[in-house]
């Protein structure tokens, strides 16, 4: 058994990141190890925040120990929390590495916990170079890998960024494992009739956050294709704007799409997850650019044919023409996709496939690949 320590993102904060990390605690948990959190009493600050509220609006997860301690823009909080973890000797802290703003207080809080001598840092990177690029973030992202011992990148494309950080770091690729903390699938009809929606329709999802390189720009000029007016097709957008909303707005009224785009940009909660990705025929993410993507993996959970585009890691988990399409990324490529999902009746074809290609992401898979790399660790320090 283990002592592990999540230093990151967890309840009363929501959102993807958080319900990764408290899925994987879980994991671990049903494996016989020990698990806590170390989170933050302040994660931004607001005006860094593009969205409405960072915080969870539902009760404490009563199956998980999380402690609200980090403070991240305050460095007299790091140096308290690292003083703590470092004094109890875990066998693994876990930091989920997103964003190169957190490099500074997760790279604190690592080094003084190395200084125990015993405890090894691994790092689970979504992205090492973020999708929205500023000055200092390779700086920033470089203080941060040079505090860890080893890390899991959850696609290829990450893997690869890890070699300009660090030569010969102990790495295990895992793809994201499955989002099945979201329940169940309904029956699309139930889903429809919970959101108010025509049951003669069909539905392509736009999930999460919505951010300019996430291409919702791309889709809805695909979707403006007079092929597809051939069909009773409608776009559900579900998700809160996280850039400029009125570009968006323009768009749908420039294309005549008004009475084809269903909009529910609010954060939408863990519960309601489930009725829109049962409601829609299809998910669609036509990034413009990438590494891998919890919602692919909500997909996969919900047994929903997916369309991506070939950019970062999402062409790694997505068999094209097989459970959906991976698509060059561009308006026609996508609306090609698109019309052809609908003239070709795809949908059951995909959805059997994607049943048994979703065995492939285990959370279990996930675990492995930490102590794998926890393993690596120790026995490079044993041969020196």
């Amino acid at each position: 058994m283990k002592k592990i320590i999540i230093v990151g993102t967890a309840y009363p904060f929501r959102g993807g990141l958080a319900a990764f990390n408290e899925r994987m605690a879980r994991e671990f948990i049903k494996e016989g190890h020990s698990v806590r959190f170390e989170t933050f009493t302040l994660q931004y600050p607001g005006f860094l925040f593009p969205g409405k509220t960072q915080y969870a609006d539902w009760e404490k997860p009563a199956d998980l120990k999380i402690n609200r301690s980090i403070n991240s823009v305050n460095p007299f909080s790091w140096i308290k929390v690292g003083r703590k973890i470092k004094n109890e000797k875990p066998d693994i802290v876990i930091f989920k590495y997103w964003l190169p703003f957190m490099a500074p207080c997760f790279g604190t809080i690592a080094r003084i916990i190395k200084k125990n001598k015993y405890t090894k840092i691994i790092s689970i990177a979504d992205n090492i170079i973020p999708h929205e690029k500023r000055i200092g973030d390779n700086i920033l992202t470089s203080y941060f890998m040079k505090a860890i011992n080893g890390m899991v990148p959850m696609s290829k494309s990450v893997k690869d960024d890890i070699n300009i950080f660090r030569k010969n770091l102990p790495v295990k690729l895992c793809p994201h494992p499955v989002f099945d903390n979201f329940g169940e699938e309904l029956d699309q009809n139930i889903a429809l009739k919970k959101l108010g929606l025509n049951e003669d329709f069909k539905y392509f999802l736009f999930f999460g956050f919505i951010r300019d390189y996430k291409g919702l720009d791309w889709l809805l000029n695909a979707f403006a294709d007079k092929r597809l007016r051939d069909f009773k097709v409608k776009i559900i957008v579900a998700g809160e704007f996280y850039s400029d909303s009125k570009p968006y707005y323009e768009l749908i009224e420039k294309l005549n799409l008004s009475d084809h785009i269903i909009l529910k940009t609010d954060f939408i909660p863990d519960e309601d997850v489930k009725i829109y990705f049962s409601a829609a025929d299809m998910i669609v993410q036509p990034y413009k650019s990438a590494t891998q993507s919890g919602v692919t993996q909500i997909g996969y959970q919900f047994n929903k044919p997916m369309l991506v585009t070939k950019v970062g890691g999402l062409p790694e988990i997505i068999p094209d023409k097989k459970i959906g399409y991976v698509v060059e990324p561009n308006t026609e490529a996508i609306a090609n996709a698109l019309y052809d999902f609908l003239k070709n009746e795809r949908k059951h074809e995909f959805t059997e496939n994607v049943k048994k290609e979703k065995q492939k992401f285990l959370w279990s898979s996930m675990v492995s690949a930490i102590l794998e790399v926890f393993n690596k660790t120790v026995e490079d320090d044993n041969s020196k």
